[in-house]
């Protein structure tokens, strides 16, 4: 039983704590959600402040309030500085700080995150490790999968989580944590183990602004990570071939341990040999090397395999049962996916959705191909628009034919959107077709043999967002169905 005194550490409420002290059933952000015994947190948002929510978080049975002044209800209101950290302390004690019980291995970066994650539960598994996931696309307990609204959680969805996970006897949690979830807070009573960087790329300067204020973000899993030195040993996994490495490790008081293929580090590939169909390459560690085959093709995947290695060696797995488990892996939905045809000409579907990824999968997608490139491409609303003439550039410049589109415009007009695309653009290689089905079905039509299609910015994604509705949309299914439409023909 933990009650509204245990909840709270007396210093951060501003006056003495209430004489009373209720029992504590759960708590809150959403005042929808409360039940009969919850407390409810008041969280400023963007849009929406859960201030002007308490009344109704007290009609559903809200037994506290913690908010940031005084509001006239009909129970407790404790008034702290902060509401936000208050919430991720409190959901910490009231779960009894499940990360504590299990290894929690958290991945941050602009890109990679989602394969390196699923590279890195494979290798776990292969050592029998029970494991949790939590990122992108879903949330993993055991086989289990639940679906997840943010990559990152709320700190009080976060920590439910991992308490469910220990109950269901979880060993270690692989996060993916984003700069979003760090500036705001969300992972604040997460005790990390090892903390993995993979990559620092141009995206969300719509939030952060600039990229030194998205570095800063960044580097704030590095700067809490093991700054006592009792206790577990905590290791930071960075990336050599990123200059911002250097700045994290800098900030960072646990051991580093290094991965690149470039620049000289811990963890190393050489002898590499990249195909069509995937990677070959020595893994050259300080505990020996070995060789190491990949069903996954091109560098960047080298780059999430190292980086998942390297976290692996960092919680003491073997170099053999690494090379093993990630020589099994086929891939990661979404993540450079080969859409299954028996046609002659290949068809890719990837979540690239920044000019570096977009970059990265078509340098890869123009080794592969004998003939002609198509990439079918568009830019999310409500976001980062300066990337968007950058991404435009960069497909016009490594397709031989580019078809702009929507890709979730949420509150924007999919046309202004690709505006923003083609402007200033002296390239004539490109089509706009903003319905994402006709631009998909468009390219694929008129793909020929030894020719390659790909399909960038959602990946996994099985929705379209056009202004407050969600609509079903697949890429990969749409793919399938334009193929086949087209064998038919």
């Amino acid at each position: 039983m933990i009650t509204l005194h245990d909840l709270l550490p007396p210093v951060l409420v501003h006056g003495a704590l209430p004489t009373e002290n209720p029992e504590i059933t759960s708590i809150h952000m959403d005042s929808r959600e409360v039940v009969s015994g919850g407390v409810f947190f008041c969280i400023e948002g963007y849009t929406v402040d859960g201030h002007e929510y308490a009344e109704q978080a007290v009609r559903n049975g809200a037994c506290a309030v913690i908010a940031k002044y005084p509001l006239p209800l009909s129970v407790p209101v404790l008034v702290v500085r902060d509401t936000q950290k208050t919430m991720a302390i409190a959901a910490s004690r009231f779960y009894q700080h499940p990360t504590g019980e299990m290894r929690l291995i958290g991945i941050t970066g602009t890109n990679g995150k989602t394969t390196t994650s699923h590279l890195l539960e494979a290798v776990l598994k292969e050592n029998a490790v029970q494991t949790g996931l939590i990122g992108t696309m879903y949330t993993k307990i055991n086989e289990e999968i639940f679906e997840t609204k943010n990559t990152t959680p709320e700190s009080v969805t976060i920590q439910k989580i991992f308490r469910d996970m220990k109950d269901q006897d979880v060993d270690s949690c692989i996060m993916e944590v984003s700069s979003h979830a760090l500036d705001l807070g969300r992972v604040r009573g997460c005790d990390f183990n090892t903390v993995v960087f993979t990559n620092l790329t141009k995206d969300h300067l719509d939030y952060h602004e600039t990229m030194d204020k998205y570095r800063q973000a960044k580097s704030l899993l590095f700067s809490q990570l093991g700054n006592s030195y009792e206790g577990e040993e905590k290791t930071a996994v960075l990336n050599a071939d990123d200059s911002a490495s250097l700045f994290f490790e800098k900030v960072c008081p646990a051991p580093v341990l290094t991965y690149g293929i470039d620049e000289p580090a811990d963890i190393r590939a050489e002898n590499i040999s990249m195909t069509p169909t995937g990677t070959s390459f020595t893994i050259v560690t300080p505990w020996g090397e070995e060789s190491l085959s990949l069903s996954m093709a091109g560098k960047f995947s080298i780059y999430n395999a190292l980086a998942a290695a390297t976290a692996a060696l960092s919680e003491g797995i073997s170099l053999s049962t690494i090379v093993s488990a990630l020589g099994k892996v086929k891939g990661v939905a979404g993540r450079f996916e080969l859409v299954e045809s028996e046609e002659e000409f290949a068809v890719i579907v990837d979540y690239a959705h920044t000019p570096d990824s977009l970059k990265n999968v078509l340098e890869t997608a123009r080794e592969m191909a004998a003939g002609s490139v198509y990439t079918v491409v568009g830019c999310g609303g409500n976001r980062d628009k300066t990337k968007r003439p950058e991404m435009a550039k960069i497909a016009v410049t490594l397709s031989d034919m580019s078809i702009f589109t929507a890709d979730n415009p949420r509150d924007e007009n999919p046309a202004s959107i690709i505006d923003d695309m083609t402007i200033g653009l002296t390239n004539t290689n490109f089509k706009v077709i903003e319905d994402r089905r006709e631009a998909i079905k468009y390219a694929i039509e008129h793909a020929e043999p030894g020719d390659l299609v790909l399909i960038a910015g959602k990946g996994h994604e099985t929705y379209q967002i056009i202004k407050d509705e969600v609509f079903s949309f697949d890429d990969r299914k749409e793919a399938e169905t334009a193929i086949k439409n087209k064998t038919h023909k």
